[in-house]
């Protein structure tokens, strides 16, 4: 009896996956609803009276049977990266240009001699306006599902994304894989979440992003089930498997293990051909179900985007070409002048409420005082605002055939609104400045950008935080942030115990940073992102970075005279050196740190490039191993190379490594060396 009931189990298994496959991946329908309802129903009956014949893959076990506490870390075993945004045609023209040249340097010009003229194909996909997901498998199980976070640590959500229908528990074979993709709602469903916020009295959501985000952080996974989420996969970084040498033939790769991938995608032979299909999906987005925002574009060849690599925070091979920037009419209500933490003065459009592109604006840039007086925008004035992707939504234009004649010109202060201050332009600057070097305003924009995601990202440390902890005389500095303790926390206002000790968690969990996020907190006039992790990959120390003249900085590479005098110039005012100095005493920056069989720094010196497939080792876990050492991690090989490190299947590296004589290491000895 019990070897017809496992075999009964076994069969109803594998036709409501069978029907799950067809209608939320292949979008096709072969028995009703209730025909499905009715064999999952005669599988939970069958799984209650043997509970000992439940397996987690089971389509019975999609919804947890209890909410969660909370949702704990997880550490990506593949960095997540984000892409770099493109606009206009110009920019993505631009972008193909910089893959060509990249490309010729590093293959060689015998193998592309014409860097203009030489095709490279892409193969484009829709953007998907939604929340990404990183899923592990596991011999063909779904593992784990993990947030993107900050691209090295992400939240596990894996019981909400195991409501997911579109997401298989069960792959077609059983492989060990790493998949990403986007997770969304679509129209139909998101419009029918609002009418019954409506009926219930409840706020409308703004978009199907917001929604699949805010759901997807649901603690109880009933709830996200409701809410009838889909999923398309788009990549797999990793797989125990050799993946196809193509972007195209790694989507037909993702179909075939079983998984929804959106199948407008399409192989363009050239630049030219991407625009078009841009252009193409520009035009009706939105007749489809899902939001979309754009396209992206991949550099098809897998070799190809090995060799291009990745800079500080995105891949050279791919970019997001983002759809014409939606635009809406609405009333200037008033131009209030915010101040930066460099004390420049931003006049900023106080708008009428109006929603442009998911979200509701009631702000807008205005950028400077020329760019007020280029559009004439006087307050009172119907004005024509534009949002291009995540970029904060700007004035364009002045509608002034619908003036009144009530409406008033905009004249820009000479001193700082915040501190009294005199308010300077300098001579070819279109940009206001605070003169005052101690300004309110200033010193907390600081405090707010070093903790921000980009630099420190001290979780549950935002703006309305900091103002509270400098508001009552407990922050001034960055490192007075590390001298906080609970009891002086836990009394302020809106706080409490709870509060307090998380706080200090996140606080103490950020005591060891990196030498790049250390210069990006910073906020050094000039020095961004890549350009912090170019003066760190350089430098290494901080007191190199510090000891610095300006023809160093000039040898790192993308940086000019203008960065270069400014890096120069910031470590030498005794303003900064304190600050430095005093958060040194409460940090410490890992390169400092990192230590090998005893011996400090011990890949001083030395250059690694690496080429093909590691067996147990991540390209850029590796790159991190070497850069935490003292070394250099580079992504072309040349004479200055000390080590090539080599997997299965090396590329034209290793060639060119041989010609030029360069150490070649296979993964092993590459462990060796570091102990």
């Amino acid at each position: 009896m019990k070897n017809e009931v496992k075999e009964k189990i076994k069969k109803l298994r594998e036709a409501i996956n069978h029907y799950r496959y067809l209608y939320h991946v292949l979008d096709r329908q072969e028995i009703s609803d209730e025909a499905l309802d009715s064999l999952k129903y005669e599988l939970t009956n069958l799984e209650a009276r043997y509970p000992e014949l439940v397996t987690p893959d089971s389509p019975t076990q999609r919804v947890a049977g209890r909410p969660l506490d909370k949702f704990e870390k997880v550490k990506h075993v593949v960095p997540q990266w984000s892409f770099n945004d493109a606009f206009t045609e110009e920019d993505i023209r631009a972008f193909d240009i910089r893959v060509k040249r990249f490309l010729t340097d590093e293959l060689g010009r015998g193998t592309l001699r014409q860097t203009r003229n030489v095709q490279i194909p892409y193969t484009c996909e829709l953007k998907i306006d939604g929340f990404k997901i990183v899923l592990t498998y596991e011999n063909g199980l779904l593992k784990t599902a993990a947030t993107r976070g900050d691209g090295v640590y992400g939240e596990d959500v894996t019981a909400n994304i195991r409501t997911i229908e579109a997401v298989p528990l069960k792959l077609e074979k059983p492989v060990n894989i790493i998949a990403e993709g986007e997770i969304w709602m679509g129209r139909k469903d998101f419009d029918k979440l609002n009418s019954l916020q409506v009926k219930k009295g409840l706020p409308t959501f703004a978009n199907p992003r917001n929604v699949a985000a805010g759901t997807i952080r649901q603690l109880d996974s009933k709830i996200v089930a409701d809410r009838k989420l889909q999923a398309f996969i788009y990549d797999l970084p990793q797989a125990s498997f050799n993946v196809p040498d193509s972007q195209f033939l790694e989507l037909k790769k993702l179909q075939e293990l079983g998984f929804k991938v959106n199948k407008n995608y399409r192989f363009c032979k050239n630049i030219d051909e991407v625009i078009d299909y841009w252009k193409e999906w520009g035009k009706k987005n939105e007749r489809e179900d899902c939001w979309i925002d754009g396209v992206v574009l991949k550099v098809d060849s897998r070799k190809f985007q090995s060799i291009l690599g990745y800079t500080g925070k995105a891949p050279r091979w791919a970019i997001a070409f983002k759809f014409r920037a939606k635009q809406a009419t609405t009333k200037l209500l008033d131009i209030k002048i915010q101040v930066g933490r460099t004390g420049k003065l931003t006049p900023v459009a106080v708008l009428d409420s109006v929603l442009l592109a998911g979200s509701t604006v009631s702000r807008a840039t205005l950028h400077n005082e020329d760019e007020i007086g280029r559009l004439d925008a006087r307050i009172g004035d119907t004005v024509i605002i534009e949002k291009a992707g995540d970029v904060i939504p700007s004035v364009v234009s002045v509608v002034k055939d619908l003036r009144t004649g009530g409406e008033r010109k905009f004249v820009f202060p000479n001193v700082c609104p915040v501190c009294g201050s005199k308010a300077v332009r300098l001579a070819g600057e279109a940009d206001h400045k605070c003169a005052n070097p101690n300004c309110f305003a200033k010193e907390r924009r600081k405090l707010y950008y070093f903790a921000s995601k980009h630099a420190f990202d001290i979780d549950g440390l935002g703006p309305k935080v900091i103002d509270l902890l400098a508001d009552n005389d407990l922050v001034s500095t960055p490192a007075d942030f590390f001298k906080l303790g609970k009891a002086e926390i836990k009394n302020l206002p809106m706080m409490g115990e709870k509060s307090a000790e998380n706080l200090i968690k996140s606080l103490n969990d950020r005591r060891k940073i990196s030498l790049a996020r250390f210069i990006i907190s910073m906020g050094i006039p000039q020095v961004g992102e890549e350009t912090a992790y170019d003066v760190a990959k350089r430098f290494r120390t901080i007191e190199k970075i510090q000891k610095a003249a300006v023809e160093d900085l000039l040898s790192v590479n993308g940086i000019g005279e203008v960065i270069a005098e400014s890096v120069y110039t910031w470590f030498r005012e005794k303003q900064n050196e304190k600050v430095v100095n005093e958060l040194l005493e409460q940090v410490k920056i890992l390169l400092e740190e990192n230590k090998v069989s005893g011996t400090l720094l011990s890949l001083a010196g030395k250059s690694f490039v690496f080429t093909g497939t590691m067996k147990n080792l991540e390209r850029e876990e590796a790159k991190n191993m070497v850069r935490e050492n003292g070394g250099e991690s580079s992504d072309t090989v040349s004479s200055k190379t000390t080590y090539l490190v080599v997997g299965e299947n090396p590329g034209s590296k290793y060639e060119k490594a041989k010609r030029l004589g360069v150490n070649i290491l296979r993964e092993e000895q590459f462990k060796e060396l570091l102990g």
